[in-house]
């Protein structure tokens, strides 16, 4: 958030309180613990993130933050969950890309992301490494598009499920390189990988966080990061674009949001104290360690970050034809 958007923000909260005093439960908050609901089952990088982050920011608040973890539907469980939720500030959401933006572009969902919620604060966002098994005759992005399209539908390309953005991803690699690959859609990441390392599938696309092991390991062929810029976990890894797929950008991306019509001095609290989190060396060096390039940012950068990315994977979906099931 620029100055000027701060100043106008201090403003508009000064001039509130004079016309319209601020509510006592806005004034003492947080006066009880906070719940952060995550839509992914423990061990995952959300819940990591949720848990640094929740940690740190509770710390600094003087109140336990408690991450509760409510995985099913693709995210959309524990969306919903929140959206029904008291705009008091107790109940938050830890969504990304995929819970908040992808969903609601490929299937019919019980909430509306922009109007359901109120954006809080934008944490950073993490790139996938395309990786292939070792036996690929590939060692570059190059040679990997010559050799899809030498062979079109003969290569096989794993993602960590339907419609995941690791599906999205793959789909948009082969309509920006004009490729065909079969998808082969997993239960989770953790099978995608294994399966990969045991050449049963060739090609894939996986949070980097999960790929960089398996490629020091020379498991896996780690050949490019999604992100529009080298990501620092593994900086001499080309980017798709650097590596000769123009353009080509597919990221998820880390945001906190509560109700809709949580108050606007709540939200400032909450984005001032996440600002200070991020901004510890100790926090960052953890998320970086998880893949995250830290973006932090207020919650007009976190509504800009569902808009695009809802419009993005829409059109896309619309354009290969992407179901759900």
């Amino acid at each position: 958030m620029g100055a000027t958007k701060k100043v106008t923000l201090a403003l508009f909260i000064a001039a509130g309180s004079i016309v319209s005093p601020t509510p006592v439960a806005a004034q003492n908050y947080p006066a009880k613990p906070i719940r952060i609901i995550v839509p992914f089952p423990p061990g995952g990088a959300t819940d990591v993130v949720a848990r640094i982050v929740g940690a740190k920011v509770g710390e600094s608040l003087g109140q336990t933050v408690i991450v509760d973890n409510r995985p099913g539907a693709s995210g959309a469980i524990a969306t919903e969950s929140v959206s029904k939720s008291p705009a008091d500030g107790y109940t938050l959401l830890l969504a990304t890309a995929s819970t908040h933006a992808i969903n609601p572009a490929v299937s019919k969902v019980p909430f509306d992301p922009v109007a359901d919620f109120t954006s809080v604060g934008l944490i950073g966002s993490a790139p996938l490494g395309l990786v292939v098994h070792p036996s690929v005759p590939a060692k570059s992005v190059a040679e990997l598009v010559a050799l899809a399209r030498r062979s079109p539908g003969k290569l096989n390309m794993a993602s960590f499920g339907n419609a995941t953005i690791s599906h999205l991803a793959g789909e948009l690699f082969q309509s920006m390189t004009n490729t065909s690959m079969v998808h082969v859609p997993y239960k989770g990441g953790a099978p995608a990988m294994t399966d990969l390392i045991g050449g049963h599938v060739s090609v894939y696309l996986d949070t980097l966080s999960n790929t960089l092991e398996p490629a020091k390991a020379k498991r896996v062929h780690l050949l490019a990061v999604t992100g529009s810029k080298r990501s620092p976990a593994a900086p001499n890894v080309p980017t798709m674009s650097e590596a000769g797929v123009p353009g080509y950008e597919a990221v998820t991306w880390f945001g906190v949001f509560g109700p809709t019509k949580l108050p606007s001095e709540v939200v400032t609290r909450l984005n001032v104290e996440l600002a200070k989190t991020l901004s510890v060396p100790e926090v960052a060096q953890k998320l970086a360690s998880q893949g995250v390039d830290l973006t932090p940012g207020g919650p007009g950068l976190l509504d800009e970050a569902v808009k695009r990315d809802y419009t993005k994977w829409a059109q896309l979906v619309r354009q290969r034809g992407i179901k759900i099931d």
